[in-house]
């Protein structure tokens, strides 16, 4: 039976579950259908769960585990199970349901043990209602601590006075039901299949309201997941991009769309090896090796807030420096600081704009961290020096993989890591070695105190070489060129249990190190997706130290709350027009999971690029919102100074685009930093009442304002994009596109990416330079876009572009535009002493419908102004206006 939260609606909570489920009959011969018959077989074939997770059975080895056996559907994913849990598999009955402070404590019992190993017959279930539109509720074995993930997270005391969801009980079968007070819609229903929670199997199942699903990465896929019977996989791995396979980073957070435009989100702290499995019902299992089941449900109920609330839990973004926001130039085959230089002078001479200078493991000394290569790279702190003269930044990289076979004496990070006990270790105590481009190698424990005083003080003695800027991280999965280590894995559970997620290579040790590992916090079993965050964090901290300025961090491999730290790349994509599409869903994606600072490879890492496929990239990176040219050894060169003047001349339009958009793109990433928005995003997060927004992944968004269609297809000069209701503006061009929801075609020839400016909103841009910094010092020019009110707001802010914690020391402008009835208004909001040097030096109101016949600024007349028939727009300029002091512009 079920219990409501208030122990209410028992009868009618019943008839909603008995709705839920549906029978149909299931073929099969007699003896079997008498088998079936007793099981209760009668499953829809699209909700059945599979009872065979860990390994194919036959079908008496499936009626041997009390399961349901009948053929399903082989469709291109894993197809229907043929052997499934009947409605009556035993699983956990609940009971001593208790009121405490934050919500219900219950016990969950099991009288009958599973298939897996070491069954954990007795849980403990806490149900926490941590506010009004986030829930929290964990299941954990009480006799033992169990591995817990250790990422900071709100502390609640209390329980939310009010809530928007509904928590009900079912006893026995155990399960939860959450529900939306608002409408009574269903979020979250575990009572579809059985719980199961063994020592290395934990599996739990919820139904979805509907087949509109996003997140669950890192992996290749579009933007909406596709429910027919896909798995995706998350274990941190190496490995060029490619469909079905698990990438860099785990982020156990999806998003879902419920049929009246509402959206939830549910996250699974947890970061051991895993499966999710997607099925028609529609419906969504979680299968786990390891720790406990945290799960956190955000009631939204818009998706854009959905978002924020996750960003609640996991850290709200850094703050780059604005520098980051250029444009980066490296390549793994800049072989010496000459050959780094003339890409520069190259760039520099066919007048691009650069800001940040990258050096990839060419530099290194024998790929050893902490050093450079004496005779290519042997004046390198000269060239860095030479780079900050003329004002560039220099990032360069840095592997965890710490050479071990050097002589004694050579090499200290090393001997002064293994001195500390700074290392990951195998089953004997020993450092464990692997392979990577030094050769033998050790890791260093990031979840060990003295590993992160050791890494910065490392960092610090070659900074005090070598200034550098910014730190790129790689092969953080962590990765190895064998398999476990140089000496094998023991034969343990830990090294072979008895579930393996479907992982690239078949085995967990597969090109990464010994799951017995240990480290500080654990094993590496449970820490192995944490990699790459640990040693974020550490670097993170480092630079802070080091630098005394905001850090900039990319790194490859990312778990949840990676973004309050660092950025992030999309690894080694392919030069292909298919990788190009899926660089939109991945960044779209990326800032869902809290990492807006993200961008992919232009042009593609692996494999030679045409020239149309690097402009087309070219174009789309100008509004990733980390763009760097980056590419492989064995590639052909990309950078954009090897291309036709026809085809460079389009790449700088493109370029020049993104810096005079620099002012808007930094406002977002302070919303980004402040109150968890995403900087690129999709569109059905702005208009999620449009149905037809819901799919779109070959669109996106900067903001709010800002809508980019690009070509992703090869040899078209059109392009079909989707504008949802409202007034979109065509950048710079007579096209004003007065739209119910529509797709339309559009002209894209090579030279052009279309760009849209939504109207009601207001974006600060200027005049574009060849840095950030040259752009910084130029005017500002607001485009005003009216919507079909005359009405538009938005907002600027402004700091110094590099100190630490701007915001919450108040070291900022920010300024407030509203423009209405032919009134433009500024509210200072705050200002601080920077705002005196930056002044307003233009206005461009598009959407006025007829010539001005006067223009005022601050009451007085003013006659620098001028209007285009045909686009409809207001121009007036030389203005002068300080930007921390108030004013208004009024036309009629």
């Amino acid at each position: 039976m079920f219990i409501c939260r208030r122990m209410r609606s028992k009868l009618g909570v019943w008839r909603l579950y008995v709705l839920l489920v549906v029978y149909v009959a299931c073929s099969g011969n007699s003896a079997a259908a008498g088998i079936k018959s007793t099981l209760q077989c009668n499953v829809d074939p699209n909700s059945r769960f599979d009872c065979a997770p860990e390994k194919d059975l036959s079908k008496e080895q499936c009626l041997a585990r009390k399961c349901c056996h009948s053929p399903g559907e082989k469709g291109p994913g894993m197809g229907q199970p043929s052997c499934f849990y009947p409605p009556t598999y035993p699983t956990y009955k609940m009971s001593n349901l208790t009121q405490t402070e934050t919500g219900y404590y219950a016990t969950l019992t099991r009288s009958v043990p599973t298939f897996m190993p070491r069954d954990i017959m007795t849980l403990h279930l806490n149900v926490m209602f941590e506010t009004p539109t986030r829930l929290r509720f964990t299941i954990k074995d009480p006799a033992n601590k169990r591995y817990e993930v250790p990422i900071p997270t709100p502390e609640v005391n209390g329980q939310a006075s009010s809530t928007q969801y509904d928590v009900q009980f079912n006893e026995d079968p155990f399960g939860l039901i959450v529900k939306r007070k608002s409408n009574g819609q269903v979020l979250l229903n575990t009572t579809v299949a059985p719980l199961l929670f063994a020592d290395q199997f934990l599996q739990i199942s919820t139904s979805l309201p509907s087949n509109y699903l996003y997140g669950l990465g890192e992996h290749l896929t579009s933007l909406n997941l596709d429910l027919k019977w896909t798995r995706l996989t998350f274990w941190n791995r190496d490995l060029i991009p490619r469909k079905d396979a698990n990438l860099y980073g785990t982020h156990p957070f999806y998003l879902s769309m419920e049929n009246d435009g509402s959206a939830h989100g549910v996250f699974l702290l947890n970061s051991n090896a895993m499966d999710v499995l997607l099925q028609e019902a529609p419906a969504l299992t979680w299968r786990t090796i390891g720790g406990i089941f945290d799960f956190y449900v955000f009631l939204g109920p818009e998706p854009k807030t959905v978002i924020r609330q996750y960003h609640e839990v996991i850290g709200f973004p850094f703050m780059p420096p604005f520098w980051g926001l250029g444009f980066h130039l490296s390549r793994w085959g800049y072989n010496s600081t000459n050959m780094t230089r003339e890409a520069v002078n190259n760039l520099t001479e066919a007048e691009f704009p650069l800001d940040v200078l990258w050096n990839d493991i060419d530099y290194l000394d024998g790929y050893r961290d902490f050093t450079f290569d004496p005779e290519r790279f042997g004046d390198l702190p000269e060239m860095v020096d030479e780079c900050h003269e003329k004002g560039l930044k220099y990032v360069l990289i840095v592997e965890p993989a710490i050479s071990s076979s050097d002589p004694p004496g050579t090499y200290l990070p090393f001997e002064d890591g293994l001195k500390r006990q700074v290392f990951i270790t195998n089953e004997t105590g020993h450092p464990l070695e692997g392979k990577v481009w030094p050769g033998p190698n050790v890791y260093p424990d990031f979840t060990n105190q003295e590993t992160t005083q050791w890494w910065y003080e490392h960092l610090k003695v070659f900074h005090e070489k070598v200034a550098f800027d910014g730190m790129w991280l790689d092969m953080n999965e962590p990765t190895n060129l064998l398999n476990g280590s140089m000496y094998g894995c023991p034969k343990n559970d830990l090294e072979n249990p008895p579930y393996v997620p479907a992982v690239v290579g078949g085995t967990l040790q597969s090109k990464t190190i010994c799951l017995s590992s240990k480290q500080n916090m654990s094993t590496h079993y449970n820490l192995h997706n944490l990699y790459g965050l640990t040693e974020t964090v550490a670097s993170h901290h480092a630079l802070v130290k080091i630098r005394k300025k905001r850090p900039f961090i990319i790194s490859r491999s990312t778990y949840a709350g990676h973004g309050h730290y660092a950025g992030h790349w999309t690894g080694d994509v392919e030069s292909t027009w298919e990788q190009l599409y899926h660089t939109i869903p991945a960044i779209i994606l990326s800032n869902m999971y809290g990492i807006p600072m993200v961008g992919a490879d232009l042009c593609g890492f692996v494999g030679d690029v045409t020239e149309e496929l690097c402009l087309r990239w070219s174009q789309l990176g100008a509004f990733y919102p980390f763009m760097r040219n980056h590419n492989t050894i064995e590639s052909k060169s990309q950078e954009p100074y090897v291309f036709s003047e026809q085809t460079q001349q389009a790449m700088k339009s493109a370029l020049l685009t993104r810096y005079s958009l620099l002012p808007y793109l930094y406002t977002l990433f302070v919303n980004a930093h402040n109150i968890g928005d995403t900087v690129n995003r999709a569109l059905f997060m702005e208009f999620p009442s449009d149905q037809n927004t819901w799919t779109i992944d070959r669109q996106f968004l900067w903001g709010e304002a800002l809508l980019i269609t690009p070509v992703l297809e090869e040899g078209k000069t059109e392009v079909n994009g989707y504008f949802p209701a409202g007034t979109w503006y065509s950048a710079g061009s007579n096209v004003t596109i007065q739209s119910d929801g529509q797709w339309i075609l559009l002209p894209a020839p090579l030279g052009v990416i279309n760009i849209h400016f939504r109207g009601g909103c207001i974006l600060p841009t200027q005049t574009p330079g060849m840095s950030a910094e040259e752009t910084r010092k130029s005017d500002l020019i607001l485009v005003v876009a009216l919507d079909t009110n005359g009405f538009a707001r938005g907002d600027v802010y402004w700091d110094d572009g590099e100190s630490l914690d701007t915001f919450q020391k108040g070291d900022y402008t920010q300024v407030v535009f509203l423009a209405t009835h032919g009134v433009l208004l500024s509210e200072v909001i705050r200002v601080n002493s920077q705002a005196d040097s930056v002044k307003l030096g233009m206005v461009q109101v598009y959407g006025v419908a007829d010539p001005p016949s006067k223009v005022l600024v601050n009451g007085k007349p003013y006659e620098q102004y001028s209007y285009d028939q045909d686009t409809k727009i207001l121009t007036i300029s030389q203005l002068c206006l300080p930007l921390g002091k108030p004013c208004t512009i009024i036309w009629s």
